[in-house]
């Protein structure tokens, strides 16, 4: 990146070279290089103080100048943590110290995210800074800090009468917010400390500070909030989601058990498409959860979603065999339910090849082998268009399947088979069926 001899100076600290090269009348000491960097801001990005100090002993030297990308010394300088450089910078009358580089944050939110407790400290003393201002995103230097788990810079800027504490980006997420999805047990306890913070703020799409925490498995963080007064522990998102949908869903065992131990809490709260914590725990294989979540009075094991699918159906699924067994051992639960596609557990165990869960529905009475879905089509239609021989020998062994049976299509398994030209399947479907015939 060519740049002018003035900035080559700047850029590398060479102070007798820049005062003689400042003598020229001829120079121009704000002449920025192709990626819009003064002789300054080279200066302030290397910490060299003393270039900085002659550069802005001139009056016509302009402090805020950005770069190419909108970054200006001061922010730079406080990216880099250039405690004495920022200090000369903000001693000059023209500098605007809210002025927003790279991103729209301010040098003092930059100074925040990087934890630089001595850069913040100068900012904070400078007449004119505003510790509340937003950048791009509408981020403040507190969110920042709460988002890095930064206690230290949280406590810094909490002790300013001119901070809301509960202000929140772009997106509505609150520092108590952020602070609560990353697990910063240590911000989430300072914020609640504070009167003029809502513990239940909800986000734009409706997510809380609990729904965070219980997202993320942050055990501590869920116990705290759990123990705050206005604190809905079954308060939905906007997709219908409460915490321990959230928790259920991602097989966060402990923060399970602590919603469960409240009286308060709903076990079997459906999201907008009806899933209940026991679908999510069923889907994702998570025994432990499933098992917790069995033992309430209250949860119904066999509630069926929007589209009729229920834990066992999403377990099956997901071939989740352990989950699968824990419910079949449920006397109310239809090992035999079906969905609006009219797939049964037995369709989807065959349609995702899963052995062991065939077996384990085959074994019972209750399964019908012979039940079609919306088109027509039995778990032994789908054996054989997914071209799997161990299955379709598996349902072959039942007494009482229906090898002929036709569907909408006018195809019977063993049509398919032929073809496809599996021969090893219409060697094990012909001894087994009256016909071949089908409608083409």
């Amino acid at each position: 990146m060519r740049t002018t001899p003035l900035g080559w100076a700047a850029e590398n600290g060479q102070e007798k070279v820049v005062e003689l090269l400042l003598t020229r009348h001829d120079i121009d000491p704000n002449k920025a290089a192709e990626d819009g960097q003064t002789p300054l801001f080279r200066a302030a990005r290397g910490g060299y103080e003393g270039v900085v100090k002659i550069l802005l002993g001139r009056e016509d030297v302009d402090p805020d100048q950005s770069d190419n990308e909108g970054q200006t010394p001061l922010c730079c300088a406080s990216e880099k943590g250039h405690e004495g450089v920022v200090k000369i910078l903000l001693g000059r009358h023209n500098i605007d110290p809210n002025k927003p580089g790279l991103d729209g944050d301010t040098p003092l939110a930059i100074a925040a995210c990087f934890g630089d407790q001595e850069v913040l400290k100068i900012l904070l003393g400078r007449d004119g800074i505003n510790p509340d201002d937003t950048g791009e995103g509408g981020r403040t230097p507190l969110w920042w800090a709460a988002s890095n788990d930064d206690e230290a810079i949280v406590k810094m800027l909490l002790a300013r009468d001119d901070v809301n504490p509960d202000k929140p980006n772009d997106e509505g997420q609150t520092p108590l917010s952020c602070a609560a999805e990353n697990g910063a047990y240590g911000v989430v306890k300072l914020l609640l400390g504070r009167g003029d913070v809502n513990p239940d703020e909800p986000d734009n799409d409706g997510t809380t500070p609990l729904s965070y925490a219980t997202l993320n498995g942050h055990e501590l963080v869920v116990e705290i909030l759990l123990r705050t007064d206005n604190v809905n522990p079954n308060a939905p998102d906007m997709d219908g989601k409460a915490p321990i949908n959230y928790a259920a869903e991602f097989g966060h065992v402990e923060v399970v058990r602590m919603l469960l131990e409240r009286g308060d809490i709903n076990p079997d709260s459906p999201d907008n498409n009806g899933n209940t914590p026991l679908s999510y725990a069923a889907l994702n294989g998570h025994e432990r959860v499933v098992e917790m979540l069995l033992g309430q009075d209250n949860v119904n094991p066999d509630n069926a979603n929007k589209k009729g699918q229920t834990p066992l159906l999403w377990a099956a699924e997901g071939g989740r065999e352990g989950v699968v067994k824990m419910l079949l051992g449920r006397k109310d639960v239809n090992p035999d339910t079906s969905d609006m596609n009219g797939q049964t557990p037995l369709h989807y165990a065959v349609l995702t090849w899963r052995v062991g869960l065939v077996r384990m529905l085959l074994e019972r009475d209750d399964v019908n082998p012979n039940t079609s879905d919306m088109n027509g089509q039995t778990p032994l239609h789908y054996a054989v268009l997914t071209r799997r021989v161990e299955l379709v020998r598996m349902l072959l062994e039942r007494d009482d399947l229906n090898p002929d049976r036709l569907d909408l299509y006018g195809q019977t398994p063993l049509s398919y088979a032929i073809r496809n030209g599996n021969t090893r399947l219409i060697a094990l479907l012909q001894p087994q069926t009256a016909t071949a015939d089908s409608t083409d």
